[in-house]
């Protein structure tokens, strides 16, 4: 996982001395930085975007620099990378997910705290799916099924679901001798 600390990153592009996230100018000057260096990461690689040693966070500002990124992401715009938040704390949580769940997009994160949640707008059904995945790690279609009590097409396409929404990662696993696709929090 790679780090991206916003408030170095705002320092770089703004020299105001501020460490609050506010109006959308300052939020479309950080996402284009954040887009500059996305573009060089590896496929495969997570991103982190580090809110800890930032202040406010307004809603345009989390709609520039969160929900445009993750509806970019899930576009295509970045290949194969993944976006997680963490550092947040309750207050920037709150205008994040307002962003995130008006334009329908969700986003792991990891709070001041360590807890991990979901963030944004997720249907129930993706949700307990994306529950089981956190706790048992990695999971397969099968197993998914087996657990879950599904038909073998509505386990593969919540996974497949859960892959393209850029929630979960996944490989290749070998298993009764054949190889299966496994799919494993991020």
């Amino acid at each position: 996982m790679i780090n991206y600390d916003l408030y170095k990153l705002l320092k770089e592009e703004l020299k105001n001395g501020s460490n609050d996230l506010v109006t959308r100018p300052t939020g479309q000057i950080l996402r284009e930085r954040i887009e500059r260096d996305i573009g060089k990461e590896n496929d495969g690689t997570v991103i982190a975007l580090d809110f800890s040693k930032i202040g406010i966070v307004d809603y345009s500002c989390a709609d520039e620099i969160v929900a445009k990124v993750i509806s970019r992401l899930l576009s295509g715009e970045y290949g194969d990378r993944y976006i997680v938040l963490s550092g947040l704390n309750e207050n920037q949580k709150e205008n994040i997910e307002v962003a995130l769940e008006r334009k329908e997009l969700a986003v792991m994160t990891e709070m001041r705290d360590k807890e991990k949640i979901l963030i944004g707008s997720l249907n129930k059904y993706l949700s307990d799916t994306l529950e089981l995945i956190l706790k048992k790690g990695k999971i397969t279609a099968k197993e998914l099924c087996e657990t879950m009590q599904l038909e073998p097409n509505a386990g593969g396409m919540r996974l497949l679901n859960l892959y393209k929404k850029r929630l979960v990662k996944r490989s290749e696993a070998v298993q009764d001798g054949g190889k299966v696709l496994a799919y494993e929090r991020i």
